[in-house]
């Protein structure tokens, strides 16, 4: 396998792209959150009133891309997996906040319940 191939691009079907960022996300064992000078970057839902998202990434190329606009100043950090997995995601849980994952340029893609991609990953796992 060569190393050089091109990252295909995210998909128009946020279920695909979900697929894909748990796949992506177990083999490289990581997943890339934005940071800036205020903390992680956060989008209001399109979904729900009142509620943040706070997007998440399979490739750091991904992530890389929205580092625009309002988030200018962010920049691609990774989160291990087993860490995402165990505190992160009950900790949006907590925090009344949405996950995005592999949002496209548009940044359209997945909303879920911080549990709701646990347990995604969880039967991924075999778990």
């Amino acid at each position: 396998m060569n190393d050089t191939t091109a990252i295909e691009p995210l998909s128009d079907d946020p279920a695909e792209n979900l697929d894909r960022f748990i796949v992506e996300a177990m083999e490289l064992g990581c997943v890339w959150g934005l940071q800036g000078p205020d903390g992680w970057a956060l989008s209001a839902s399109e979904d729900h009133d009142e509620v943040d998202v706070m997007p998440f990434w399979s490739q750091e190329s991904f992530a890389r891309g929205h580092c625009v606009d309002d988030w200018k100043d962010y920049h691609p950090v990774p989160v291990d997996l087993e860490e995402f997995l165990e505190d992160w995601l009950p900790g949006m849980h907590e925090d009344v906040l949405l996950v995005g994952i592999n949002w496209n340029e548009e940044l359209d893609g997945e909303e879920m319940e911080p549990l709701d991609l646990l347990e995604e990953f969880e039967a991924e796992m075999g778990e």
